[in-house]
């Protein structure tokens, strides 16, 4: 049978199996007492705001929420609001320039004081800072200002028509964090309020009891939830840490916890878990794409720190577009599906992947082509000219860092991608490093995604909701990481093209869905297929686990996987 199938017919059973239970299991909060969690990747902080690492993000909206959500169709949902607002409820202007929120009433931070409209422009500035180095800038791409009208209304005004005004304060990725906690730690000082960014104060369904970097965080039921019988698990253990096979086989197999993250796996390994029938895979097709960054800027560490990995020095041979272009026709994709994912995978040549009316038709990069690569290098004049077997020009030699975060299924990727990159002619030296540092965003560290002091380098992440722009945003010039931002910033490879800053500026304000249809394809092509800054490799479906004897469970690719854990429960025997 194949996976797919598989997990399918798994989730329907089951999801029918909840909700016969769910109403029998309502009652008071904290009536299941203990839900386990575990995430391979351990999160290092819970502030979304400082750190562009999906499992950050995500531990996070266990205690952070934002005004809006994507449920797990990708449609949006009134979280701490009434309602989503819209042209027809008068929510948004006609004329397109601003979005004007209401909080619903009663809303109570967890210790116990109001959430009103002065927190919610708080967040903006707090972000806006330029400062500040926010790591979800892009979700305030075009925001001139925000106003707060009342207690509980507050206005984001556009320099432009803006007809996609939900960026700010939608989704995972832009949750509101309270004004009173975080007063004293905006622009260079937010990295270090250690208890703020570890210890937020939420409107969730939970609150931090214990934070440990990068090993576990303990939480307890939120008391002033808005919710009287929600969540239902007194306390959770949210376990760090370890691989994504330890991981599955602690929830498939031993039911040592109740659910785990992303199973990065090999789908045959995935499926022999489930046999043990303690816990139940789930899997959906989102925006995941698992690709290959590559260094626009020089990361040798012959250069002075400050002025590694930055525009001051362009990378030696990843700034020739067809170095480029020969490092992706290498690849065989199809094969690495057939080694990673299986049918919770696809051959893809986009960054942009889903939903169907934004996915561009480049199908260039799909057949592997070995010599025509070769060929390509030898146009652009990157021969062997000493005969060691690792092409050169002008002095300077094609030996590449590759590095990723520690994954069974990215390290056998590595192990082919370097074997087809040294039949054309390249050096690769591979690396890879503890996902819970990779993606920590800690600018200490030099081993960050971030930093990104190496040549090239593989990750998968994806975007809020089922719009693209402000995840097309993140690759703008002004979102490079550098030093004067703690390193945090959304456009990784440092891509800086004023053509393309200046189609999002136009996506940004287009209405029409067909020409916004047209310009996120082309923002697409121009860093997939134009310029091979970003190497698409696999459409990657989302794979998590539950125990079977949870309940509520949604997997959710568009929004955080545990965008309702207020609603997970204990099924009874």
């Amino acid at each position: 049978m194949k996976m797919k199938t598989m997990l399918m017919g798994a989730a329907a059973t089951m999801a029918f199996g909840q909700m016969a239970n769910a109403a029998a299991h309502e009652g008071e909060r904290g009536r299941d007492g203990a839900l386990g969690i575990i995430y391979w990747q351990a999160p290092s902080i819970m502030n979304a705001y400082l750190s562009g690492g999906t499992k950050d993000i995500e531990a996070a909206s266990l205690v952070t929420e934002p005004l809006g959500r994507y449920d797990e169709t990708g449609a949006p949902v009134a979280w701490l609001v009434d309602e989503i607002p819209t042209v027809a409820n008068g929510g948004v202007a006609e004329d397109l320039t601003s979005i004007t929120w209401k909080l619903s009433e009663g809303l109570l931070w967890s210790d116990g004081t109001p959430v009103t409209s002065a927190d919610v422009k708080f967040t903006a500035d707090y972000c806006m800072d330029p400062e500040g180095g926010c790591a979800q800038l892009a979700k305030f791409e075009g925001v001139e200002s925000v106003e707060v009208i009342d207690d509980l209304t507050v206005k984001v005004n556009f320099a432009a028509p803006t007809p996609n005004p939900y960026g700010p304060f939608m989704g995972n990725q832009s949750p509101i964090i309270q004004a009173a906690q975080f007063a004293e730690c905006t622009g260079t000082r937010a990295p270090e309020c250690t208890d703020a960014n570890f210890m937020p104060i939420g409107t969730g369904p939970f609150v931090v009891t214990d934070f440990r970097t990068n090993d576990v965080i303990q939480l307890e039921a939120n008391s002033n939830y808005r919710d009287p019988m929600k969540p239902a698990f007194q306390t959770v253990t949210f376990k760090g840490g370890g691989d994504a096979e330890a991981a599955g086989r602690a929830v498939l197999q031993t039911g040592e916890f109740d659910y785990a993250w992303n199973l990065q796996l090999a789908p045959d390994v995935i499926a022999a878990m489930a046999d043990g029938g303690v816990g139940t895979p789930v899997s959906a097709f989102g925006t995941l794409v698992e690709r290959i960054e590559m260094n626009m800027t020089d990361p040798s560490s012959d250069l002075p720190e400050g002025e590694r990995a930055t525009a001051a020095h362009p990378h030696p041979f990843l700034s020739d577009e067809k170095v480029r272009r020969a490092l992706s026709m290498a690849i065989d994709r199809d094969l690495l599906v057939e080694v990673g994912y299986g049918d919770a995978g696809r051959a893809t040549c986009n960054l942009v992947p889903a939903p169907a009316m934004y996915a561009s038709d480049n199908t260039d990069c799909l057949v592997q082509d070995i010599d025509g690569a070769k060929a390509l290098l030898d146009e652009a004049g990157w021969t062997d000219t000493d005969g060691n077997g690792i092409r050169d020009k002008d002095g300077v030699e094609m030996n590449i860092l590759f590095q990723s975060s520690t994954n069974a299924v990215r390290q056998d990727f590595q192990a082919l991608i370097k074997d087809w990159w040294e039949q054309i002619g390249t050096s690769v030296e591979l690396r890879n490093i503890d996902g819970s540092v990779f993606f920590g965003g800690d600018p200490g560290s030099p081993d960050t995604f971030q930093k990104f002091y190496a040549d090239v380098e593989m990750y998968a992440n994806n975007f809020d909701g089922t719009d693209p722009a402000s995840y097309l945003a993140s690759y703008t010039c002004e979102k490079a990481p550098r030093p004067d931002s703690g390193w945090q910033g959304e456009n990784i490879n440092r891509y800086c093209d004023p053509a393309y800053d200046a189609l999002v500026a136009e996506l940004n304000g287009t209405a029409d869905l067909d020409e916004r249809s047209r310009i996120a394809k082309k923002l697409n092509d121009m860093v997939t297929k134009e310029s091979m800054t970003i190497v698409p490799l696999v459409d990657r479906g989302r794979v998590s686990a539950h125990a079977n004897t949870l309940g509520g469970v949604l997997l959710n690719t568009w929004d955080s996987e545990l965008w309702n854990a207020a609603d997970w429960y204990r099924i009874k025997e």
